[in-house]
């Protein structure tokens, strides 16, 4: 069973927290089934950017949240314009700005797999 949107985003901010780190939610969605969405600042003027996995990308649905990387080392503004356009689809999501110097955050990433050959002329 997959936890509520709002569970989930309590429970990173306090792990974040914990670790001593900073984060803030600096956009409240739908408590059980808002997408969440992670702006990590790496203080230096660039953003990494955080969505959900789309569910398409697995052959069986993963029992929790997965993400995806959006953007690495992004502008702000980028990144606003990404949350702007989401908004216009699904207003009911959640952010999390994080702050972490080197861009580490531990977020369950979806992992690439591997993709099949596709070298048709290979002998």
């Amino acid at each position: 069973m997959r936890v509520t949107s709002e569970f989930f985003v309590s429970a990173l901010v306090r792990r974040v927290f914990g670790e001593g780190g900073f984060a803030a939610v600096s956009r409240k969605g739908a408590p059980e089934a808002g997408a969440v969405f992670i702006c990590v600042d790496r203080l230096d003027g660039s953003f990494d950017f955080y969505g959900p996995a789309p569910q398409a990308m697995f052959s069986s649905l993963p029992q929790g949240r997965l993400f995806e990387s959006v953007f690495e080392r992004a502008d702000r503004e980028t990144i606003d314009a990404r949350l702007a356009s989401e908004a216009r689809m699904d207003p009911d999501y959640w952010l999390v700005d994080i702050e972490a110097r080197d861009g580490r955050i531990d977020l369950p990433l979806v992992q690439d797999e591997p993709k099949p050959d596709t070298n048709l002329f290979r002998f």
